[in-house]
């Protein structure tokens, strides 16, 4: 398989992942906008898993920018990866539907921290593949972003059994860091 397929595949993947998760909106039961009152934490759960899927989304793509070949090692991580993003409307749903109950929100941390592990153990297995001295080698550097997740959801999730709400501002808080782009890449290839 060549690495533009692999893109290809992915991002219908995820096109699909948002599309379940945007069926999974109801309307409200009332047409004036206190109906919508009910529905502000489904709202919110919805509004940051997008961010989070493209987030997901536009850091792989810059990724295999820099990537010159894959392998079978690389599909399954890549699909590892994916498995993990494909739970995201399930725990969505079910954390804007509990209002943030502490153990969807435990779950859905769960899930973010398990599709963080899944893109390092990928960017791991393409760095295999790849020379020391690649454009994919020194465009990851260190990734200090993403240790700082891992260690903002490992901490996320024994607090949101104590509040939800809180381990949600700490989940915003690691898609703010995302918001912007990892421009290592781009750096590298210009």
């Amino acid at each position: 398989m060549t690495r533009s397929r692999l893109e290809a595949f992915s991002d219908g993947v995820l096109a699909i992942i948002i599309t379940i998760m945007v069926l999974e909106l109801r309307t409200p039961a009332s047409a004036d906008p206190s109906g919508l009152m009910p529905l502000i934490a489904v709202l919110i759960s919805y509004a940051l898993s997008f961010v989070f899927l493209g987030i997901y989304w536009t850091n792989h793509h810059h990724l295999f920018q820099a990537v010159k070949r894959v392998n079978g090692s690389v599909l399954w991580a890549n699909l590892h990866l994916l498995f993990w993003l494909s739970l995201t409307p399930f725990v969505t749903a079910w954390m804007g539907a509990s209002h943030f109950a502490p153990w969807p929100v435990a779950l859905y941390g769960v899930v973010l921290l398990l599709a963080a592990v899944a893109y390092f153990i990928l960017t791991k297995t393409l760095l295999a593949i790849h020379e020391s001295d690649s454009v994919l080698a020194s465009a990851l550097g260190s990734d200090f972003k993403g240790k700082i997740s891992v260690v903002i959801y490992i901490a996320a999730i024994p607090l949101a059994l104590v509040d939800g709400w809180i381990a949600g501002a700490l989940y915003v808080l690691v898609a703010v860091m995302w918001l912007i782009p990892d421009r290592r890449i781009e750096k590298i290839l210009r």
